[in-house]
C-alpha cells in the first residue's frame, strides 16, 4: 500500500496541510504538523511569480528566496523529512520552471531519492503532461491534478488521464486563501468529481477554521489548509512551530470527526 492509499483509507477525512520550504524553520514545522495530526504534508516550492496564490504564501515565497532557498535545499528538506516520518506522504507543491529548468527526468529522479510521494505543478496544464508527467510516472511518483470549479465534463477526463495520488479540488476561481466558495457548490462538485475518478478528492483554497474544514470533510475525503499556516509562521516566524501543532490539532480534530458528524 502506498503512503497515500494508507492516508486516504483511514475511517476519517484526510487534513492535508502546505507550508512554504525555507519559510520559518521549516524542519520544525513539518514535525510540527505531523505531532499535530496532519495526515498528508504539501512542501511548497518558492518561485517569484506564484501566479495561483494570494499575499500570504506569495509573502512567504518571497521570506524563502530572500534566505536563498534553493531546490538543493528543497530536496535536503524532504530528505531529512522522510527519514524522520517514514510514513507521512510528502507533496512538492509549485511551478514549472524549478521542476524543468534541469528536464524533467531529472526532477522526477529528485524526488524519488528524496522520498516525495508527489508532485503539484500548478502551471502545467494536462494537455501540455510531457512537460512532466511521463517522467514522475516512471520515476513512481504520482502526479496530482487540479480540478476547478470551471472544469467541465468534456475536459474532465484530460485531467485524470495520469493523474494519481489524488484529486485536488481548488474550490474556488481564483487565488489561494482570499475567498470561500459556498459548501453547496463543494457538496455539489465533490460528488460530480468522485462519480467520475476512483482517486480521493481533496478540497482546498480559502479553508482557514475548523468549522469550516469539519463541513468539507463531510463530503471530501480530504481538506487542503494552506494559508493559514503561513500566517502564523509569518507572525513568529522561527518561533512558529508550537502554535503550528496547536492549529494542526485543532483542524485534525474537527476534520477526523467529520464523517461522524456526518453520520
Amino acid at each position: 500500500m502506498t503512503r497515500f492509499a494508507a492516508a486516504f483509507t483511514k475511517p476519517h477525512p484526510a487534513l492535508v496541510a502546505f507550508i512554504t520550504a525555507g519559510d520559518g524553520d521549516t524542519a520544525a514545522n513539518l514535525d510540527a504538523l505531523v505531532a499535530g495530526g496532519a495526515d498528508v504534508i504539501e512542501l511548497g516550492m518558492p518561485f517569484t511569480d506564484p501566479m495561483a496564490d494570494g499575499p500570504a504564501i506569495q509573502q512567504a515565497n518571497l521570506r524563502s528566496l530572500a534566505k536563498g532557498t534553493t531546490t538543493a535545499d528543497i530536496f535536503a528538506i524532504a530528505s531529512a523529512f522522510r527519514a524522520r516520518h517514514p510514513d507521512i506522504p510528502l507533496v512538492l507543491m509549485g511551478y514549472a520552471n524549478p521542476m524543468t529548468i534541469r528536464g524533467g527526468d531529472w526532477f522526477a529522479a529528485e524526488c524519488a531519492k528524496a522520498g516525495v510521494d508527489g508532485v503539484i505543478c500548478v502551471d502545467i496544464p494536462a494537455e501540455e503532461d510531457p512537460e512532466l508527467g511521463p517522467a514522475l510516472r516512471a520515476a513512481g511518483v504520482d502526479l496530482i491534478r487540479l480540478a476547478t470549479p470551471t472544469t467541465d465534463t468534456a475536459r474532465l477526463p484530460a485531467v485524470l488521464s495520469g493523474a494519481g495520488g489524488f484529486l485536488y479540488y481548488v474550490s474556488v476561481a481564483g487565488i489561494t486563501g482570499q475567498q470561500q466558495a459556498a459548501q453547496a457548490s463543494i457538496d455539489e462538485a465533490v460528488a460530480r468529481l468522485k462519480a467520475a475518478t476512483d482517486l480521493p478528492v481533496a478540497v482546498g483554497f480559502g479553508v482557514r477554521t475548523p468549522a469550516q474544514a469539519a463541513e468539507i470533510g463531510k463530503v471530501a475525503d480530504g481538506v487542503v489548509v494552506g494559508s493559514a499556516f503561513i500566517d502564523i509562521i509569518a507572525q513568529h516566524g522561527d518561533a512558529a512551530a508550537p502554535r503550528v501543532e496547536v492549529f494542526t490539532r485543532t483542524l485534525a480534530d474537527a476534520i477526523h470527526g467529520a464523517k461522524e458528524i456526518a453520520a
